[in-house]
């Protein structure tokens, strides 16, 4: 396994005495795709938004590209990290959300070009090149511009993650990228995700409840139960002959329901 670009050391996020993530050691190498699965409330979303910096942590050390992310160097070791790292750091992340955050104002291209031209100072040029080459990748090519309220859920979220990419991330996050969508159109999102896995050298982590793409997509996957790691392995090894009682009742309920 390659060198970790995620890096959780004995990471706490907590809600008042409510403990979400409890000292959690997780990492993920370049190029992996990790999926992280588990019941409600055992701290899966928090990942990726304390990744995002949407969620700050309250013990422990988070790293990206080995950088800490919430702390900087200082003379006399690591302290709170200031605005300027934390920008810096948001970079090298891309995140697809439950609901497809798209500015509604906006067309689709706009929607593609305004962060690469304001935050990475591509030129209108460049950046609309570059979203044309993503709306291809996720069959929308022919969308750039109508507005989100045009679109449906599933391409509206396609259009999500063809933003992701516009900023050229290091790592793609994926929370539950269907869950707000129609059953039909579920699919149409998940095949865009699997052809990203398959054909290009992103590392993702994906939070999903969609089991049978978690085994097809992932190099690994986790489950995650009371803000910790119960059992980890190839989709193989989890799906078919899981260790935990905790993760076969889970898997169980899941698959049957």
């Amino acid at each position: 396994m390659s060198e970790p670009i995620i890096k959780f050391e004995k990471v706490v996020k907590s809600y008042g005495n409510y403990r979400v993530l409890n000292d959690l050691d997780f990492e993920v190498a370049r190029g992996e795709k990790v999926t992280i699965i588990g019941p409600s409330g055992s701290g899966k979303s928090t990942v990726l938004r304390i990744l995002m910096t949407l969620e700050k942590i309250n013990g422990g050390v988070v790293s990206v590209g080995n950088e800490p992310l919430w702390h900087e160097q200082g003379p006399n070791g690591l302290v709170p990290a200031r605005e300027a790292h934390l920008r810096k750091m948001r970079k090298q992340l891309g995140m697809v959300f439950q609901q497809f955050n798209l500015f509604p104002h906006m067309t689709v291209l706009r929607n593609l070009t305004e962060a690469p031209m304001s935050v990475l100072g591509l030129s209108k040029q460049d950046a609309r090149e570059r979203a044309e080459e993503l709306l291809q990748l996720v069959g929308l090519a022919d969308q750039l511009q109508k507005f989100p309220n045009q679109l449906s859920g599933g391409q509206q979220q396609r259009v999500g993650i063809a933003r992701a990419l516009a900023m050229r991330p290091k790592v793609m996050l994926f929370d539950e990228p269907t869950s707000a969508l129609d059953p039909e159109l579920v699919g149409e999102v998940l095949n865009v995700i699997a052809k990203l896995a398959e054909e290009h050298d992103l590392t993702m982590l994906l939070v999903t409840h969609e089991m049978r793409f978690a085994r097809e997509v992932s190099d690994r996957v986790c489950f995650f139960d009371q803000g910790n790691i119960k059992e980890q392995g190839t989709p193989d090894e989890l799906f078919t002959n899981p260790k935990e009682e905790r993760t076969r009742a889970f898997l169980k309920a899941v698959l049957e329901g």
